[in-house]
């Protein structure tokens, strides 16, 4: 009698966690730049870079008072939106991909909502007597926070020109709102703190405040004794804070919740002090424009950003192995993501543009004046 066809064999066991983390870096380190975007003049910087809600578009605001919008599903420049007369900065889509948030920098600090599509006005959102320094778009609905040198926080809703909403505080620098829009995060570097609100209770005081002062990096020479907060970020589990600085000693990442140190995020190449990652100011009297040089990654695992030098990138792995404090260890098996010796065997920059090129295995820190011990994200 003759032999049925043999059984399947059993299915593959499924993958464990230190495989799955294994493949994601795997990933990460084939990461190459495909397309290099040149503006219109050499000393033209781009100010801020934003996505759209499905991240199909990219609106970059620049300091010729210009705003490009690119195709990243094509990998295309589909046009140019001029706003000489008031400049631009900090540029937001709208939960509609056809229509932006943007701050002016010329003439007044007047917020304007403009339409892509024709390049016309919706709406002025005017009120702030100070420079805008950051907007931030509820993840939600249509309202949004704008904090500002005059020393308030404002909410606004797209569908008025009136601020709904103002809180006074003292030097409120960034501001972010947490995944579920029921959290808003203010951040003020001249204090040291981040304050907590509840947005059902915005007129309240904060439900939590995070005292940063333990955190602050020792001062150095030349520099002033402020920290230089840049950008503010909950990851989207909503879980971890993410504080980007222009230190040289990098970057905080805290516990939401409880306002803990998880991970120091060091730079592995240390710029020179006082050279910042962000665009010079458009005129002496205000402060230079930038909106920070990293970003988390969608599941919050990990953060890309710049390493300290021209233009290399990195990524830093927040659930790897961490130096716990007072411990020396070297890092001699993470390896850092170069992107500038990827864009260079890849000629997108010319010779004269080239830095000198550094190591992909990075060594423990050393920091400028007196060493800190904290807790170090692992870099892939």
């Amino acid at each position: 009698m003759a032999a049925g066809p043999s059984p399947p064999p059993p299915p593959p066991p499924p993958p464990t966690e230190g495989d799955r983390t294994q493949k994601t870096s795997d990933i990460i380190g084939t990461f190459r730049p495909t397309k290099l975007f040149k503006l219109s003049k050499a000393d033209t910087h781009v100010t801020s870079l934003d996505f759209d809600d499905e991240g199909l578009l990219l609106i970059a605001a620049c300091s010729d008072s210009s705003l490009q919008l690119y195709s990243a599903r094509d990998g295309t420049h589909q046009k140019q939106l001029l706003s000489q007369k008031y400049g631009c900065h900090l540029a937001r889509f709208s939960h509609h991909s056809e229509s932006v948030i943007y701050a002016s920098t010329k003439v007044d600090d007047t917020l304007r909502y403009l339409s892509t599509h024709d390049n016309s006005y919706i709406r002025y959102f005017k009120g702030h007597s100070g420079a805008v320094t950051d907007i931030a778009l509820s993840p939600r609905d249509d309202t949004f926070l704008s904090c500002s040198t005059d020393n308030t926080v404002r909410l606004w809703n797209l569908k008025s020109q009136y601020a709904q909403a103002r809180l006074n505080l003292a030097t409120p620098y960034l501001a972010a709102y947490d995944p579920s829009a029921t959290v808003i995060a203010v951040a003020s570097a001249s204090t040291s703190s981040i304050l907590l609100y509840d947005v059902r209770n915005y007129d309240k005081p904060p439900f939590a405040t995070f005292d940063m002062r333990q955190y602050d990096p020792p001062p150095l020479p030349g520099g002033n004794n402020i920290p230089e907060w840049t950008k503010l970020e909950f990851s989207n589990d909503g879980k971890s804070l993410l504080v980007t600085t222009n230190h040289v000693q990098g970057h905080l990442l805290l516990d939401a919740f409880s306002g803990d140190l998880q991970a120091h995020l060091p730079r592995p190449y240390q710029p020179t002090w006082g050279i910042l990652r962000a665009a010079p100011s458009p005129s002496p009297s205000k402060s230079p424009l930038g909106q920070g040089d990293t970003s988390f990654s969608p599941d919050g695992r990990y953060v890309i950003g710049s390493s300290g030098a021209v233009r290399d990138a990195v990524v830093w792995d927040t659930q790897g192995r961490v130096s716990k404090e007072g411990e020396r260890k070297n890092f001699a098996n993470a390896t850092t993501l170069y992107l500038l010796h990827l864009l260079k065997t890849s000629g997108l920059f010319n010779d004269r543009e080239r830095v000198p090129r550094m190591k992909k295995s990075v060594k423990e820190t050393h920091y400028l004046g007196e060493r800190i011990s904290l807790p170090k994200a692992t870099l892939l």
